[in-house]
């Protein structure tokens, strides 16, 4: 864990102020790639949501990249991508036709897509855009798609609604192989370009080991989707117009030496364990693996002490999202022995912290915390403090620093 002698080099920077510790971002980097045991790790952008950060995940070994927005893949390929999945379907139709009219970014974006609907836009997009001085003849490079399959655990199938479960993430309506080869066959007869899979197991990368049911979960799960991805696979390879595929996407952070070991699987994705949030805290190690250090840090000062062993800080209501609950909250880590108070957790201009190191801290000093999920934190924060492996800072931009929100 990172000490306050460390974080010194950051105090002469306002707060609330966002370090993260470039030492431990390289750990985890390497610690990533190794788990991946040689499968290509696509960076999700969301998870660092930081240009200076995400260069250097490339830098290490990632291979491409997985955007949440096609205005943001639109932004990464006018800065040289030429790799970016974006891991959600998009109706923004301007965003659209700004890929359709550019040659450069209809070979470098894969579109995510699940439902007939989403090639209808595609196509009306297709239709509306003019191209201006294409040679007579010349047909324009297809889009391509790649096709999200659920990848959930569903239990009790064929029981009374009351008795069965869907455990995993609500994401794509696609989970058969006939159903998904359907719509790959249909894509491929409208001129898109089938170019992969993708599928994501949330209930075992997205959910920390808590109790013997949820690992019980996670080893069905897994066993489950590595005999369903593999017939996917086979199915969508012999649809109509598909055949080769690039890529079959899987995986996250929280599974990646599980997926890998899934021969149907060609790339990984990861990025929210570059920075090891407090949600992973929770994981169990695979054998072999070993632990993520935190490297992302909230810094915030005392303002206030308000009664004896409480002291108040300025700014702090970073809760990050999914289900509200306490795990969702940022952590107090510097100094040791402060937690959030349960009556008012941490606050949009104010975080009150209770413990024993309160009565050590004077109005001025900075408590820091961990934040419960990685890069969308970035979000309230202009600008990132990289701390140096010998100290140094070097204070970066994030994407709402460049003036850019993309979801």
């Amino acid at each position: 864990m990172i000490t306050t002698t460390r974080l010194a080099g950051t105090s002469g920077l306002p707060a609330p102020l966002a370090v993260v510790d470039l030492e431990a971002f390289d750990a985890n980097a390497a610690e990533l790639l190794r788990r991946a045991g040689g499968r290509p790790v696509r960076l999700a952008t969301k998870s660092v949501r930081v240009p200076a950060l995400v260069g250097r995940a490339l830098a290490a070994g990632f291979s491409g990249l997985m955007a949440y927005s096609v205005r943001e893949a639109l932004w990464w390929v006018g800065r040289g991508a030429t790799d970016v999945l974006v891991g959600y379907p998009s109706v923004d139709r301007g965003a659209l036709a700004d890929l359709a009219a550019d040659p450069s970014a209809r070979a470098a974006i894969t579109l995510m897509v699940d439902d007939a609907a989403h090639l209808d836009l595609l196509a009306r997009v297709e239709d509306q855009v003019a191209r201006p001085g294409r040679p007579a003849g010349e047909a324009p490079l297809p889009l391509g798609v790649c096709l999200d399959v659920d990848a959930s655990l569903r239990v009790g199938p064929g029981l009374p609604s009351r008795l069965r479960a869907h455990l995993g993430v609500r994401r794509s309506p696609l989970r058969e192989p006939a159903e998904v080869a359907a719509l790959a066959a249909d894509a491929a007869a409208r001129g898109f370009a089938v170019r992969g899979l993708m599928f994501y197991e949330g209930q075992v990368a997205g959910l920390p080991d808590t109790s013997a049911a949820v690992r019980a979960v996670k080893r069905a799960s897994l066993a489950e989707l590595r005999t369903r991805r593999g017939a996917v696979v086979a199915a969508v390879r012999a649809a109509p117009g598909v055949g080769r595929l690039d890529l079959v996407n899987g995986g996250g952070t929280g599974s990646l030496a599980a997926t890998a070991a899934d021969p149907a699987v060609t790339e990984l994705t990861a990025g929210s364990g570059l920075l090891a949030p407090t949600l992973f805290d929770g994981y169990r190690l695979a054998p072999g693996a070993a632990p993520l250090v935190p490297a992302a840090f909230l810094g915030l000062d005392v303002v206030r002490r308000p009664a004896r062993g409480v002291v108040t800080a300025f700014s702090g209501g970073f809760v990050a999202s999914g289900p509200v609950g306490p795990s969702r909250a940022p952590r107090p880590v510097l100094p040791a022995g402060l937690r959030l108070l349960r009556s008012e957790g941490a606050g949009e201009v104010q975080t009150p912290l209770r413990g024993r190191a309160a009565d050590g801290l004077a109005v001025g000093d900075r408590v820091w915390f961990r934040h419960a999920k990685a890069g969308e934190v970035m979000e309230r924060f202009a600008e990132v403090a990289l701390l140096g492996p010998d100290g140094g800072v070097d204070v970066v931009p994030t994407y709402r620093g460049l003036g850019l929100a993309f979801g």
